[in-house]
């Protein structure tokens, strides 16, 4: 047999392996490839006509219409947005909103992670007597409607004294964040080798050991998935900020709500638009820059639990 031959065999035995090839082009896939242009269009359109009408001055915008592109672009807007926005009697703009978003997310953020990941660690390795009956109250409280519990929440915080602080923010997100948080760590652990923990205890690792030094390091795709989860959540928050918040925590979406609702005279689209984008800037960039992993570390608890 010549090498020929031998090279000719391998490649059908490759091409049998491997099944038929995809066509080209079929009606069915030029189908699916409409539906994700139309859907791509329906979700991008809102976002081009508030970009399109932040950069068009005000004489522009009365002359043309909302979907032409900005003729003499310009970012004077957005300026105004960040520095001159009003709301009510201060014209501070929305910088003063975002700051008190950072101010927010960021210990929403660490307190999820820490609770959440020890949650999921103490109900997957170190589990207790009732453990099952605790993570099912977890879940329960993870659909809950917020609405029926909104006023007892509020009583609670006031006779606490955290009622309209940055504390008592930060605590009902991550209280609220915490089931959903508790699960996903959980689904994660589940679907780790169980040699892994037992190897560290029989190391002589403790309880807190084993954490910090086994689990957390090997937490990172679910983590990703929680930082994800956890800030664009409580960015895009209104009725916590809202209701919690109070008047000097209040976050940028309450702030964009009260710029849009007290402009007097003549609407500013321009600033209003401007204000908008700034305001939904973040949580676009997160999913931007790390949606992938955001749809690795999900799936990777996804298997078990």
């Amino acid at each position: 047999m010549t090498a020929a031959t031998i090279a000719d065999t391998v490649v059908a035995s490759s091409d049998a392996h491997q099944g038929p090839k995809p066509l080209r082009f079929g009606w069915e896939r030029m189908g699916v490839y409409a539906f994700l242009i139309v859907a791509a269009l329906f979700f991008l359109l809102p976002i081009y006509v508030m970009v399109a009408t932040s950069l068009k001055p005000m004489a522009e915008i009365r002359a043309t219409n909302v979907l032409m592109p900005p003729m003499a672009p310009t970012i004077e807007a957005w300026g105004r947005a960040w520095n001159e926005a009003c709301t009510g009697l201060n014209c501070n703009g929305v910088q003063v909103g975002f700051f008190n978003s950072v101010k927010i997310v960021v210990p929403v953020v660490v307190l999820s992670i820490f609770f959440g990941a020890l949650n999921g660690y103490v109900l997957s390795f170190w589990r207790f007597k009732g453990a099952n009956l605790v993570f099912a109250i977890l879940m329960f409280g993870a659909f809950i409607p917020l609405q029926m519990v909104l006023y007892p929440l509020v009583k609670v915080w006031a006779a606490l004294g955290i009622f309209g602080t940055l504390h008592g923010i930060i605590a009902i997100h991550v209280i609220f964040g915490l089931p959903v948080v508790t699960l996903m760590y959980r689904n994660f652990y589940a679907g780790l080798p169980l040699e892994i923990f037992k190897a560290a205890r029989v190391d002589g690792a403790g309880f807190w050991r084993i954490f910090w030094s086994v689990f957390v390091p090997m937490s990172a795709p679910i983590t990703i998935v929680v930082v994800i989860w956890q800030a664009t959540g409580a960015w895009n928050d209104y009725i916590l900020g809202l209701t919690f918040g109070g008047r000097d925590n209040a976050p940028m979406t309450v702030q964009l709500n009260n710029i849009i609702g007290s402009q007097t005279g003549e609407r500013e689209f321009n600033v209003e638009m401007a204000a908008t984008m700034l305001t939904a800037v973040v949580p676009l960039l997160v999913y931007m820059v790390s949606g992938r992993w955001f749809v690795r570390g999900i799936t990777a608890g996804a298997v078990k639990g």
